[in-house]
């Protein structure tokens, strides 16, 4: 069932049953809705804004696009030969325009083509749980339906933005990220309250561009991150011209004087800028979706959030399913269509009689997202970039591991051939009891490229020994993990 092409005044069925409703059609949404007909059950994907969701068209494809052209034109700077035929800086309208077309130009019909060419339903309009396998969703334009599920209900909302307890804040115009990687202009002077990804990214992208950009951070920037990665990318930072103020706390902002803003400094300064992006993290979008009107045993409620197994099944449940960032494990999109696609596999098997109805399924098996305890991939694309896969060696000690770390510089040819003066830092966290990797880390210009490998080690528990027979080609950068595992002492 769809009712993309309602027309106003006419009939809307007010309940409709299928197998599966999934609340929110982003990219989770869309992969859990998608492996459920794959396995020959009906869905219903219901979603109040545009099809794709926050990464298609405010977050991870805008952001890469706004960063993406910097990022070359740096390349370009970066090697002798070319660095002379570069005679000009970004154009900032092209840059833009670009970006636009990767959001589609925040037109959600092509999502809308493909949820219907894949055969999922799409209800337009919020949805609230009323009871077990039962959703109402409210249009926009005044009426409901109810949605009546006979085997799952999944809820894929996504996350919010978790503005900071500032003084002021409710009272002035500011930037979140969907302003941030939206915005038609640039802000000559852009102050950015938040040293995690989001926040550091933005502020290379924005600098780029010609912003004069201030970056707040009440830690350090990208504090999660082993210090040698981080340190790199904040002289990278530095070298756009971002001023890093660094475990730093904030008092209170305030309407310019003349326009713009005022941010109050805890050390009695005052910065000025013509906008403030505040990126200071999100949190599960969970609220008003009636989890707490369920009495539900799996959901906390003091915080109404689920506690799942790995297939995303509520405990106590046999029927509601949250999955992505709404589940508040991983915050990172191809997480969560990984674990979308867990849940759509463990619902249609479930519904087969293949998987019992609320035992958790094998570790590994295509139910089950067992790579979020210990194999989760993440990059910050800022340049020099950040690839890291794992654990840090901090993780890995506090979680009970005998666990060891390499690290080198990332010098071998393949890095001198990429640029001229690259700098970049490799490291590897070991379990020595089973002598496999349970970590990598990369910074560096283009490491990203570097990560599945690692990934695949992690993930597949490649024996040390074996994994030194995976011979690396020459001239590359992946000649690194040769030298990582002769420092090993391979």
């Amino acid at each position: 069932m769809t009712d993309q092409g309602h027309t106003p005044g006419t009939q809307r069925p007010q309940q409709l049953v299928t197998d599966v409703v999934v609340l929110g059609g982003g990219a989770v949404g869309e992969n859990a809705a998608g492996r459920v007909v794959q396995g020959g059950l009906e869905a219903i994907l219901v979603e109040p804004s545009l099809i794709g969701g926050e990464c298609s068209y405010w977050a991870c494809m805008p952001s890469k696009a706004l960063l993406r052209p910097g990022t070359a034109l740096h390349a370009a700077r970066s090697v002798a030969g070319s660095r002379e035929a570069v005679t000009g800086t970004l154009d900032a309208r092209s840059v833009l325009e670009r970006r636009d077309s990767f959001t589609s130009h925040w037109d959600d019909s092509g999502q809308e083509d493909w949820v219907r060419d894949t055969g999922i339903g799409l209800v337009r309009g919020r949805g609230r749980l009323t009871g077990p396998r039962q959703v109402r969703v409210e249009y926009d334009d005044g009426g409901s339906v109810t949605i009546s599920a006979r085997h799952a209900v999944v809820l894929a909302t996504g996350s919010v933005p978790a503005p900071p307890p500032l003084k002021g804040l409710d009272d002035i115009e500011y930037w979140g990220t969907r302003e941030a990687t939206s915005a038609q202009k640039v802000p000559p002077r852009l102050i950015v309250l938040g040293g995690g990804v989001a926040g550091t990214e933005l502020s290379q992208a924005w600098a780029r561009l010609g912003s004069k950009v201030t970056l707040v951070a009440r830690h350090d920037v990208l504090e999660k991150y082993p210090e040698p990665a981080r340190e790199l990318v904040k002289a990278g930072l530095a070298e756009d011209g971002v001023d890093i103020r660094t475990h730093t706390g904030t008092d209170y902002v305030r309407p310019g004087v003349g326009g713009g803003v005022e941010l109050g400094l805890d050390d009695g300064s005052v910065l000025t800028a013509d906008r403030l992006l505040v990126a200071t993290g999100r949190t599960p979008a969970l609220a008003n979706l009636g989890l707490e009107d369920l009495g539900l045993d799996g959901v906390r409620p003091e915080s109404v959030r689920p506690e799942t197994d790995d297939s995303g099944l509520v405990d106590g449940t046999d029927w509601l399913y949250v999955v992505g960032d709404a589940a508040g494990k991983v915050l990172l999109t191809h997480q969560g269509k990984y674990e979308a696609r867990a849940a759509g596999t463990a619902i249609a098997a479930r519904a087969r009689g293949e998987l019992p109805p609320s035992e958790a399924p094998a570790p590994w098996s295509r139910a089950a997202a067992t790579a979020d305890h210990a194999a989760v991939p993440q990059v910050v694309f800022t340049d020099p970039e950040l690839a890291m896969v794992g654990l840090t060696l901090e993780q890995a000690r506090a979680d009970g591991i005998n666990a060891s770390e390499t690290s080198l510089e990332l010098s071998v040819a393949g890095s001198a051939l990429h640029s001229d003066n690259y700098r970049g830092w490799a490291q590897m966290v070991v379990d020595e009891d089973r002598r496999v990797l349970v970590g990598v880390t990369f910074a560096g210009p283009d490491v990203s490229e570097l990560l599945h490998s690692a990934t695949i080690a992690v993930t597949g528990e490649v024996p040390l020994d074996r994994l030194w027979h995976a011979v690396p080609a020459y001239p590359t950068i992946s000649e690194i993990w040769l030298r990582l595992l002769e420092k090993y002492g391979l």
